[in-house]
């Protein structure tokens, strides 16, 4: 669940459409211990949840088995903080405690809370289908549909459980292959290796 999609403290409480949210239980095998966004209309129903603006889910602990993350998209301007904070918090929980984590976010494969904590560090991604995902807005399913393209971001060590829960959803892709593998290289280091016609 979130506190908004633009700026945090908005009056709105957007939610995970209900089929997103069944997906989550099963990919958990049935249990969500921790939605560190919810709020008072979340269908998750979590174990345990810390409802914003309350209880700042990012000032908690992440020490729970499973957790389902759908973050404010916005700059909390009282905070100083941004989805890259809670995709931190994401890579934190499952590098410190082992959890299974799975968050719902804006696909922006090309900035850095991306490059810093899904890529080389993250399981998998779904790559949604939907166009334009349809959140809950205050419980009901009254929303206009987000502008960006939206993911399934997944840290954890049961791939393929993930891949038969969400392939459905939308194209699966496993990274594990990237963990430990420097991302990217410097303009000059990519002039040589194009010279050498690595590239």
């Amino acid at each position: 669940m979130t506190a908004g999609r633009t700026v945090i403290g908005q009056s709105q409480d957007w939610g995970t459409p209900k089929k997103y949210v069944d997906a989550v239980k099963e990919c958990f095998g049935g249990v969500v211990h921790l939605d560190p966004c919810s709020n008072r209309y979340s269908i998750v129903k979590a174990v345990t949840e810390y409802h914003l603006p309350k209880h700042d889910g990012l000032r908690e602990s992440w020490n729970f088995p499973t957790i389902y993350v759908n973050p404010p998209y916005g700059i909390d301007q009282e905070h100083g903080t941004s989805i890259k904070n809670w995709l931190r918090k994401c890579e934190e929980a499952n590098r410190l405690y082992n959890s299974e984590v799975i968050a719902l976010v804006p696909v922006a494969t090309n900035t850095g809370h991306w490059k810093k904590y899904v890529y080389g560090k993250a399981t998998a991604i779904c790559f949604l289908y939907d166009t334009r995902l349809r959140f809950l807005v205050n419980g009901k399913n009254e929303g206009k549909g987000a502008p960006m393209s939206c993911a399934m971001v997944y840290w954890g060590n049961k791939y393929e459980r993930f891949y038969q829960t969400f392939i459905s959803f939308g194209a699966v892709v496993n990274i594990e292959n990237l963990r430990g593998v420097e991302i990217g290289q410097s303009s000059e280091n990519n002039g040589n290796n194009h010279q050498l016609g690595l590239l």
